[in-house]
C-alpha cells in the first residue's frame, strides 16, 4: 500500500468531480489542476493550486503546453525507491505526484459534431494521454484514474487503505489506462485513415467498446462477448431474454439484408445467418406470409426482421409462428403487448440501426482477413442480358430481386423467386448443382405448382457446367441471372438459347463463405 500525498486532475467530463474532491480533502491530499477543471474545483469551494502557479511556467500556444512540463512528468514518472531519482528530483525541486485523474479531450464527440478539419483536430489531447502513460508505466508507485465510473472504486480503495492504494489496485487500473490511450489513438488513426481513403494501411487497428459479455458463444464450451465502435447498439431491445451470440449474429444478418431492400416493403426470416425466406410488398401482412411460406419449416426458431413498423395486426400474424427475434422499424405498443404473450421472445426495434462502409472482419490464430462489405445496390448497368429471348420490366425486377438476395446467402447459393418473394433457397453446399437442387426441393415442397411458369432463379457465381442450369430449367424456371467467367458461358448461352431460357449475366460474383 502506498498513501497518496498528491494529485493532478485534468478533466473533460467533469461528472461526479465532486465525490473525489471530499474524498481527497478528507484525506489531505494535495490538488493540481488546470483550465477548466482548476475552475470547476474552485467554484465547488475546495483548495487547489494552478498548474502554472505549480511549475512556475506559464501555458503558452492557447494552452497546447501546460502539463507538458519536466515538473510534471518527473514527479509522476520518478522511482521512490530509486536513490538517483530522489536526489534529481530534490536538484531540481520536483515533488513526487501520487496520483492522475484525466480523462481526454472529446475527441469522438467532436468527429460527431463537426465536418471541420481543423476543430477536429484542436480535439486530440496530447498532455492528458501523456500523464496517462506516464502514470500507466509507473503503477509500482503512482495511481492512474481515466474514467468517471473508476471514482467510486478509487474512493472505495483510499477508505479501505487510509488514503493509499494497492498495488494490485494500481495495476488494474494502469492496464485499463493503457486500453483507454490506446482506444483514443486507435479512433483518431481511423479518422485520418478514413481521410486518406486507405482502406488498408500498414498497420490495422481493430477496436471497440464492451457492450455485453455473453452467456457463451456459439456453443456452451465457448465464451463470447459483444463489442462495438460505439458506445450503445444502434438497437433496442424491447422484451425479451439476453441475446446469445448466435441471436446476434442473425440479427446483423438480416437487419443488412433488409437495409438492401425498398424501404416500408422488405421482411427477412433468417436461420443460422442465411435467409430463410425473402419478400418485398407494400402488404406488410403479404410481405411477412410470403418470406414465411418460402420455407416455413426453416423458419420456426429463426428470426424476423422486417423494415417497417410493426401493427397490432402483423404481431398477432407474427405470434402464430414461434420465432427466437422478432425486429421492425418501431414497434407499436399495442404489437408489443401481443407479442409479449410468447415467453422469452426478443422483441428487437431497429429504428435507429444505420449501415455505412465498413469492412467485415475473419479472425484465424494470429491472422485476420479484411474486407470491404459486398453491400453495393445494384442497377441496370451491372447486368448484360445475353439470351436470345428477353425480360420484360417485372421478370428483369424479379431476377434483380433474387440476385440481391443470393449475395447474403452462403456460398454455392441458388435463389428460386417469384415476383419479389423468394420460393426456394438452396445455401452453403460445396457443389452449385446441389444448391440447384435443394433450392427446387423446397419449392416443390412448399409453393403452389400454377406459379411454376414465373419461376426465376440467381445464382452468386457462374455454372461451371450446363447440369446446374439445366436443372434449373427442367424445374420450370425460365430465367437465370449468374455472373459470367467460365469457360463453358458460350454452352450456358446455347442452352438458354435452344430452351429461350432468360438468361442475364452480372459483372460481379458474390460468394459468401
Amino acid at each position: 500500500m502506498r498513501k497518496i500525498k498528491r494529485a493532478i486532475i485534468s478533466l473533460s467530463n467533469k461528472q461526479n468531480l465532486i465525490s473525489i474532491l471530499k474524498t481527497l480533502k478528507k484525506y489531505k491530499i494535495e490538488i493540481i489542476s488546470s483550465g477548466g477543471t482548476y475552475k470547476e474545483i474552485r467554484r465547488l469551494k475546495y483548495r487547489c493550486t494552478e498548474i502554472s502557479d505549480y511549475t512556475k511556467f506559464s501555458e503558452i500556444l492557447d494552452g497546447r503546453v501546460k502539463t507538458l512540463h519536466p515538473k510534471i512528468h518527473a514527479g509522476i514518472l520518478s522511482k521512490r525507491k530509486n536513490k538517483k531519482h530522489k536526489k534529481q528530483l530534490l536538484i531540481n525541486k520536483f515533488e513526487e505526484i501520487d496520483l492522475v485523474i484525466v480523462n481526454f479531450y472529446p475527441f469522438e464527440e467532436a468527429l460527431k459534431k463537426s465536418k471541420n478539419h481543423s476543430k477536429i483536430i484542436e480535439n486530440i489531447d496530447v498532455g492528458g494521454p501523456t500523464m496517462v502513460r506516464a502514470a500507466a508505466k509507473n503503477y509500482n508507485f503512482v495511481t492512474v484514474i481515466t474514467k468517471v465510473d473508476q471514482y467510486s472504486k478509487l474512493i472505495k480503495e483510499l477508505n479501505f487503505n487510509n488514503g493509499g492504494t494497492s498495488l494490485k489496485f494500481r495495476q488494474e487500473m494502469s492496464e485499463a489506462a493503457f486500453f483507454e490511450t490506446a482506444y483514443y489513438d486507435s479512433v483518431i488513426s481511423e479518422y485520418f485513415n478514413t481521410l486518406s481513403l486507405n482502406k488498408f494501411p500498414t498497420r490495422k487497428i481493430l477496436y471497440g467498446n464492451l457492450i455485453e459479455k455473453l452467456r457463451y458463444g456459439e456453443n456452451p464450451h465457448q465464451s463470447g462477448a459483444l463489442y462495438s465502435k460505439k458506445k450503445n447498439l444502434n438497437i433496442k431491445q424491447l422484451s425479451g431474454k439476453q441475446l446469445s451470440y448466435n441471436n446476434y449474429n442473425d440479427i446483423f444478418s438480416a437487419i443488412s439484408i433488409t437495409k438492401s431492400l425498398p424501404r416500408n416493403t422488405g421482411t427477412v426470416i433468417v436461420k443460422h445467418a442465411n435467409p430463410s425466406g425473402v419478400s418485398i410488398n407494400k402488404d406488410k401482412i403479404k410481405s411477412f406470409k410470403q418470406a414465411l411460406n418460402c420455407d416455413p419449416i426453416s423458419a420456426f426458431g429463426g428470426i424476423v426482421c422486417c423494415n417497417f413498423k410493426i401493427n397490432k395486426k402483423l404481431a398477432t400474424e407474427l405470434n402464430k409462428t414461434f420465432f427466437e427475434v422478432i425486429i421492425g422499424n418501431k414497434i407499436d405498443k399495442d404489437a408489443i403487448k401481443i407479442l409479449k404473450k410468447r415467453k422469452n421472445l426478443r422483441i428487437i426495434d431497429a429504428l435507429e440501426s444505420t449501415s455505412k462502409d465498413t469492412q467485415s472482419v475473419i479472425s484465424n490464430f494470429d491472422n485476420f482477413l479484411i474486407q470491404t462489405n459486398d453491400d453495393s445496390f445494384f442497377s441496370k448497368r451491372n447486368f448484360k442480358i445475353v439470351s436470345k429471348t428477353k425480360p420484360d420490366k417485372k421478370t428483369f425486377n424479379s431476377l434483380l430481386f433474387a440476385f440481391n438476395v443470393c449475395r447474403y446467402v452462403k456460398s454455392n447459393a441458388i435463389v428460386l423467386a417469384n415476383d419479389t418473394s423468394t420460393v426456394g433457397i438452396g445455401s452453403g453446399q460445396p457443389s452449385r448443382l446441389d444448391s440447384c437442387k435443394i433450392a427446387i426441393n423446397k419449392m416443390k415442397k412448399f409453393q403452389k405448382s400454377e406459379n411454376s411458369n414465373k419461376i426465376i432463379a440467381a445464382s452468386d457465381a457462374f455454372f461451371p457446367f450446363v447440369d446446374g442450369i439445366e436443372t434449373l430449367v427442367n424445374s420450370g424456371v425460365s430465367a437465370v441471372i449468374q455472373p459470367s467467367g467460365s469457360i463453358r458461358d458460350k454452352e450456358i448461352i446455347n442452352f438458354a438459347n435452344q430452351t429461350k431460357t432468360i438468361l442475364i449475366f452480372s459483372k460481379t460474383r458474390h460468394f459468401r463463405h
